[in-house]
């Protein structure tokens, strides 16, 4: 049981599904277990951190992987990507930021380049820049991203750089969304909020609990978690996750939020710290609805697959395609 694309060929994969390296979620063991189950895992290298991403590739030597960083944190610490390319990662996932100083360093290993880009012109300026794979991110996505919807941005993505694999990315957790990114003309799928409930995921086991009960509808974007948690998003992109009371309290006011912001971000670490998501963030995406149980990564990619070959075999069943004339009754036609 596989589907294979121009992805999979280009990095000798089963299945045409990737790890989104999701900071705080997709450590070691997910992503070797994505990867032990057909897929690529990326390890969340995040805000680049260097003794915990050293710590997690010692965990990964001899298997097959990738690592993803966020380019603007790489910027302030380069060196980050030297060490990650000692460990022989299969790729190397960047976004959020200006690729072009990385790309020929990387692709002179013999690793592949997967740029993640929220706009079409991102996407151009990607290809420009000679990154292997496009990641088309929608704002359905959980974590930061941009503004554009899924479909739309996938289908302009994949006409504008036709000359190299694009992979979909936001909203897709099931069968269903992967043969509709395929039907797009992506090659595959990033996938993030499928896996965060995953056993092998390094989030609490109380934010996973809210994953599964939560639907999309609870879900919004805002920055007031970047700025409890002291991180430097300062572009368009602000964060996906669960609305909860410190977004009730908080997501509207941010003038009010700043003029209080050491306390409130004391309160946010112990929250943090205590496993209270009521006042941490649960970072997923609006997929969230197809998470309605904790699996094991295997189980879950061998699921999506199983669902998308169902799909692409049985949707001509559901569909009359002719040639011919409508035959519908003269007050419907146009």
């Amino acid at each position: 049981m596989s589907l294979k694309t121009q992805i999979t060929a280009l990095l000798g994969i089963e299945h045409p599904i990737l790890l989104a390296p999701m900071a705080g979620v997709s450590g070691s063991q997910l992503t070797s277990a994505v990867s032990a189950a057909g897929g690529l895992g990326l390890l969340g290298g995040g805000y680049c951190h260097r003794d915990w991403i050293r710590q997690e590739l010692d965990a990964l030597q001899g298997t097959f992987f990738g690592v993803g960083l966020i380019t603007w944190a790489l910027d302030k610490d380069p060196e980050v990507l030297e060490m990650v390319l000692a460990y022989e990662p299969e790729a190397v996932f960047l976004s959020f930021g200006d690729i072009g100083p990385y790309v020929q360093r990387i692709q002179g290993t013999g690793a592949r380049v997967i740029a993640q880009v929220q706009t079409l012109a991102g996407a151009q300026e990607a290809a420009a820049h000679g990154a292997d794979i496009i990641v088309a991110q929608g704002t359905e996505a959980g974590g930061h991203g941009g503004a554009r919807a899924t479909l739309p941005l996938v289908a302009a993505v994949v006409d504008a750089v036709s000359d190299r694999p694009v992979l979909a990315a936001g909203g897709i957790a099931d069968g269903r969304g992967l043969a509709a990114a395929l039907m797009l003309g992506a090659q595959g799928v990033v996938c993030g909020t499928a896996f965060c409930a995953s056993d092998e995921g390094l989030n609490h086991t109380r934010a996973k609990s809210a994953m599964i009960q939560a639907t999309g509808d609870d879900t919004l974007r805002s920055t007031v978690f970047d700025l409890a948690r002291g991180v430097d998003w300062s572009g368009d992109w602000k964060l996906r996750s669960l609305a909860n009371d410190f977004t009730a309290r908080w997501h509207n006011d941010l003038d009010a939020f700043r003029r209080h912001l050491a306390a409130e971000q004391v309160r946010y670490s112990q929250a943090r710290e205590a496993g209270n998501f009521q006042e941490a963030a649960v970072i997923v995406g609006e997929a969230v609805d197809l998470v309605r149980a904790t699996a094991p990564a295997r189980k879950i990619v061998s699921a999506m697959v199983r669902e998308a070959q169902d799909c692409l075999k049985t949707a001509p069943k559901f569909l009359e395609i002719s040639d011919q004339p409508s035959t519908r009754p003269e007050r419907y036609r146009m």
